[in-house]
């Protein structure tokens, strides 16, 4: 298993981080594994831009909560590139490993468009088929993070020496709005592609339009760039991050993220393993307590 391991933790948290070699490297920002037992029992997740392969190892189900809506899918899911945040039930989280994509990166491997997957979330089983449900079974059984990345690995490596290529540039679109440009008309004029056509194809392959790409990107480059200064001057990052003004930034932080930029520096800087997942009070389940559908996955296992 070529790449190195990274492990962060706190008091609740460990996070171990494993970035693959080529030919995934590619596509693959980093196989992570988590096992956490935090003091509040849920979490937001801010949009990214790219889409993850997660795996529940401890329970059958991952559950997803949109204000007061609860989403079931089965324990292997994968989630696509959302335009704003979702909840999730720590005390269900608990265990979990996963893949995330880089931008434009799980085309290969889904059997389906990205772009069919916007906002919301698909059961592994419904994209691969009964191999879901064998990998998922494999990754319970193992003893460690690192045997669980040369299993995904695997996986991955499977699906990619049948995928089709993508469109040749969909990367060169993505690194333009990536590099801060911010007019899709005029990407799409540098690479010699219709405007129409340069929405399609970077819709389908990124499952994002490349509006709310560069969208997301802006507020990811913003929140990272704000948590390194952790006191920033927000009109001045406001300019050096391609807002209009600082009412822009602080509209845009609320609307992906539901706080404030302080408030959401804040929390982050309470969360520095998990970056980017901001605590909360339980979310509201409808139908009782969270936990309920455990299977125990360790049982099995032993």
């Amino acid at each position: 298993m070529a790449g190195g391991v990274t492990v962060d933790h706190n008091a609740h948290v460990l996070y171990v981080r494993h970035v693959p070699g080529p030919p995934l490297s590619a596509h693959v920002a980093e196989l992570w594994y988590l096992s956490a037992a935090p003091p509040h029992a849920a979490e937001r997740i801010l949009p990214s831009g790219t889409l993850q392969l997660v795996v529940n190892l401890d329970e059958d189900e991952v559950r997803i909560y949109d204000g007061p809506a609860i989403r079931r899918y089965s324990g292997a899911v994968v989630s696509g590139a959302y335009q704003s945040s979702f909840g999730v039930d720590t005390r269900e989280h608990a265990s979990m490993v996963g893949v995330q994509f880089r931008p434009g990166g799980a085309w290969p491997f889904l059997g389906a468009p990205p772009g069919a997957l916007i906002d919301t979330h698909a059961d592994l089983v419904d994209l691969w088929g009964l191999r879901a449900a064998e990998l998922r079974e494999r990754l319970c059984s193992a003893p460690e993070p690192r045997a669980r990345f040369a299993l995904l690995e695997r996986a991955l490596l499977d699906r990619l020496s049948v995928a089709r290529p993508g469109h040749p540039l969909v990367p060169h679109a993505i690194a333009a709005l990536e590099g801060g440009e911010r007019r899709v008309a005029d990407v799409a004029a540098t690479l010699g592609i219709s405007h129409r056509r340069l929405i399609d194809v970077f819709t389908a392959e990124t499952g994002l339009a490349p509006k709310a790409f560069a969208r997301i990107t802006r507020f990811r480059r913003a929140l990272s760039q704000a948590e390194r200064e952790r006191e920033p001057d927000w009109a001045r990052l406001a300019a050096v991050s391609g807002f209009c003004d600082q009412s822009h930034l602080i509209r845009e932080f609320v609307a992906l993220s539901g706080n404030s930029p302080t408030a959401l520096v804040a929390h982050s800087s309470r969360e520095r393993v998990k970056l980017h997942h901001i605590a909360l009070a339980a979310p509201a389940a409808p139908d009782g307590a969270p936990g309920r559908h455990r299977q125990h996955a360790r049982a099995r296992r032993s």
